[in-house]
C-alpha cells in the first residue's frame, strides 16, 4: 500500500489516513487508486466494522492534486474519482469523516460521502471548482441536493465560498462540531459504538437509508419489509432481547442463525458481500 495512505486497524476500526501534509492531502494518482483499493478491501475483512476517513498534518484534503502535471487523459483521471466515490458510498460498514482544518472540493465531497462528519471549530470547508474553472465532482452534484436541497446546493457550488464548521453544521453539512483537544476521543467513541452495533443491521438500515432518499414511500416501505427478516435470521436478534431481559450489554457478532443448506453453499456477511466460510 502507498505510503500516502496510512492504515490502523483497532478493535473492528479501520482509521485510513490520508497522508500527504506538504499538499494538505490533496489527492494525486497514487494516492487515488491506493484510496479505491483500500476502501473497496474493507468490505472483504469481516474483522472491520466501523471506518474512520481523516488526513495528517492538520488537513483533511485540499482535493485533487492538479498541480502534478501528469500525462494521462482527463477520463482516466477522473475514473479513479469515481472508483473512489462508489467504493466509499457501496461501503456496507458506517463511515465517519474526521476532519480538521480544511475540506475543500473534492476533498470536502469525500468527506460527505461519508455517514458521519465530525469537524472542530477550525475546519473550513468550500465547493472551490468555479474558482478554478471546473464543474462539481465526487457525486457532490448527487450529494449536496439531497442533504441541503437543490437552492442551497446551488449557493455552494455556483459561488464557491469558504464556510466555517458552525455554518456547515448549521446545514447539515457536519454531523457534530468538536474542540480541537476533544475530536479525537469523541471519533474514538463514536467508531467504538459503531463496530460494537449489530452488523448486519446497520448495514441493512445503511442501505435502506440510502436507497430511500430517491424511493417513494411505497418503495420504501416494501424494502424495509424485504430487509427485516434477514435481521431476525442473525444471532444479533436474539442477543439483543436476551440482553435486554438479563439488563446488560448485548455482544454482537453479525452471525448467520439459519443452518445452511445440505449443499453446502456459504452464507452472506453484512450488506450482500458473500464468503465462504462454513459456519
Amino acid at each position: 500500500m502507498s505510503d500516502a495512505l496510512l492504515i490502523d486497524d483497532r478493535g473492528g476500526v479501520r482509521t485510513l489516513t490520508l497522508n500527504r501534509p506538504h499538499r494538505k492531502n490533496a489527492i494525486d494518482g497514487e494516492l487515488w487508486n491506493a484510496l479505491a483499493a483500500a476502501l473497496r478491501a474493507v468490505d472483504a475483512d469481516d474483522a472491520v466494522r466501523a471506518v474512520v476517513l481523516t488526513g495528517a498534518g492538520g488537513a483533511f484534503c485540499s482535493g485533487a492534486d492538479i498541480g502534478t502535471g501528469e500525462a494521462v487523459h482527463p477520463r482516466r483521471k477522473l475514473q479513479r474519482l469515481t472508483d473512489v466515490a462508489l467504493a466509499l458510498h457501496n461501503l456496507t460498514v458506517p463511515t465517519i469523516a474526521k476532519v480538521k482544518g480544511v475540506a475543500v472540493g473534492a476533498g470536502w465531497n469525500l468527506a460527505l460521502g461519508c455517514d458521519l462528519v465530525v469537524a472542530t471549530p477550525e475546519s473550513r470547508f468550500s465547493q472551490i471548482f468555479t474558482r478554478r474553472g471546473l464543474s462539481v465532482d465526487l457525486g457532490g452534484s448527487w450529494l449536496l441536493p439531497k442533504l441541503v436541497g437543490l437552492q442551497q446546493a446551488k449557493r455552494l457550488v455556483l459561488l464557491a465560498d469558504m464556510f466555517e464548521a458552525d455554518e456547515a453544521h448549521r446545514l447539515g453539512l457536519v454531523t457534530w462540531v468538536r474542540e480541537a483537544d476533544e475530536i479525537d476521543g469523541f471519533v474514538d467513541t463514536l467508531a467504538r459504538r459503531l463496530a460494537d452495533g449489530p452488523p448486519y443491521a446497520l448495514a441493512q438500515s445503511k442501505a435502506l437509508l440510502n436507497d430511500g432518499a430517491s424511493a417513494t414511500f411505497a418503495e420504501a416501505l416494501a424494502n424495509e419489509s424485504r430487509a427485516q427478516p434477514g435481521n431476525f435470521a442473525t444471532a444479533d436478534s436474539a442477543e439483543a432481547y436476551a440482553a435486554f431481559g438479563a439488563k446488560r450489554d448485548p455482544s454482537f457478532t453479525g452471525t448467520w442463525a439459519v443452518p445452511p443448506p445440505s449443499s453446502g453453499a456459504g452464507v452472506e456477511r453484512p450488506g450482500g458481500k458473500h464468503s465462504t466460510k462454513e459456519s
